[in-house]
């Protein structure tokens, strides 16, 4: 199955490494409209390289084209990869605005081309084991569930890119950029979101327009009660967090591993659950140190789903969840008051 990236920044490398390294994939060509990213990335692999991603989308070659390009520009790419014929891997979040996420929502629809959206740590061990005890009903009537991504980014960070920072093309700072992961996970694992009330501020970096730190409560539609906490100003970047207090038990992750597993009808078997073998790597301080492997998990869902004509595990709908929180946060926090996330 033959890849092409479009958007040759940092994360790009985690793209292309994961393609590189699944067998049965390859990737064919990359496109930037920064001439060198492209370059670099091309020779790296050995593949072709292009400025107008457009250009790129005419070959009948590439079957899967991966997003990684700002966010807001998510919706354009996407859009245009499926109408020429290519299924699409879009990096989170998946857009900036509702509508835009309906728009490639109803492109996928409407071309039959299969759309992801990377929510890569519902593919980590840890996740994959804290699901399965909500729906087997081990964790029994879910009371609660927070997520903390306490992390740090420079100013040098924001500086870095014009779109940086920016709502036009970040869509929001601390919450959509680095916690949207662990809201997705959040909501993955209690359920459709209710209600959201937050507040936000950008406290301690400048010449950006959107905030570095946020909390929110929340309610879900299941009755149950929690949290949110994002932030870039945890110096020196701490963890990630998804916290889960259930009838049965309580379960927790903390940098995408098992943090703790306390069960009512716990089994040797439980005991074990704590010592995973995947290797994490996590992004508290520096956006370029993830693990690549559950995003190797993901892509390969998504082969998967194109073989056997099904939809990947991580569909539109899916990445549309986690955005709908968020905006629905951002709007809470613009108008003090609660918000109905739709």
């Amino acid at each position: 199955m033959r890849f092409a990236i479009v958007g040759c920044g940092v994360i790009s490398a985690t793209h292309s490494a994961c393609i590189n390294g699944i067998d049965g994939a390859e990737l064919v060509a990359v496109a930037d409209i920064v001439e060198e990213k492209a370059q670099k990335l091309a020779q790296k692999y050995g593949c072709d390289y292009y400025v107008d991603y457009h250009d790129m989308l005419k070959r009948d070659d590439i079957d899967v084209v991966n997003v990684c390009v700002p966010s807001g520009l998510h919706h354009v790419i996407a859009i245009d990869a499926m109408k020429a014929g290519k299924h699409v891997i879009v990096e989170k979040p998946m857009d900036v605005t509702l509508p835009a996420a309906d728009a490639m929502l109803e492109t996928a629809y409407k071309t039959g081309m299969k759309m992801s959206i990377i929510s890569q740590h519902r593919f980590d061990d840890a996740m994959i084991e804290v699901k399965k005890a909500i729906d087997s009903g081990r964790l029994g009537k879910l009371y609660f569930g927070a997520s903390h991504t306490k992390w740090y980014r420079s100013q040098e960070y924001y500086d870095s890119g014009d779109w940086r920072g920016t709502w036009e093309l970040d869509g929001g700072g601390a919450i959509m950029n680095q916690s949207v992961h662990y809201v997705d996970l959040l909501q993955y694992a209690l359920g459709p979101v209710d209600e959201i009330y937050a507040y936000t501020g950008t406290l301690a970096h400048v010449r950006i327009e959107v905030e570095d730190l946020a909390v929110a409560s929340v309610k879900f539609k299941s009755g149950a009660l929690g949290m949110i906490e994002g932030s870039t100003l945890a110096w020196p970047g701490l963890s990630t967090k998804l916290d889960i207090y259930g009838e049965n038990g309580t379960v927790g992750i903390e940098n995408d591993k098992l943090a703790y597993w306390n069960l009512k009808d716990a089994t040797e078997e439980d005991k074990h659950k704590l010592n995973s073998k995947q290797e994490i790597k996590v992004g508290a301080a520096d956006a370029a140190a993830i693990s690549a492997s559950s995003h190797a998990r993901q892509i390969m869902d998504v082969m998967d789903a194109i073989k056997n004509n099904r939809q990947p595990k991580v569909n539109g709908e899916e990445g549309r969840k986690p955005l709908a929180v968020i905006v629905a946060l951002y709007e809470s926090a613009r108008t003090g008051k609660p918000v109905e996330v739709s």
